[in-house]
């Protein structure tokens, strides 16, 4: 499986850069659920932060923008 930079805009993770899993056409998943961790709960993980894929920037690193917040749990 290949991966592909990613650059995430707003949000906690804002102007974080992580290689993220790249599908057959070279783009970054739709979406992405990045969790926070660190927070309450008894698995020492916080709330889950949702990103949405924008584009690729023109320098090879894909945007994906911050969409919203979910408590712990939500997204599972």
């Amino acid at each position: 499986m290949s991966e592909v930079s990613v650059r995430f805009v707003g949000g906690p993770a804002h102007d974080l850069v992580r290689a993220l899993p790249a599908d057959v056409d070279g783009a970054p998943p739709a979406r992405w659920i990045m969790r926070h961790p660190g927070g309450e709960g008894a698995t020492g993980s916080g709330p889950d932060h949702l990103y949405e894929r924008v584009g690729p920037d023109g320098t090879g690193t894909w945007t994906m923008r911050y969409v919203r917040t979910d408590p712990l749990g939500v997204t599972e």
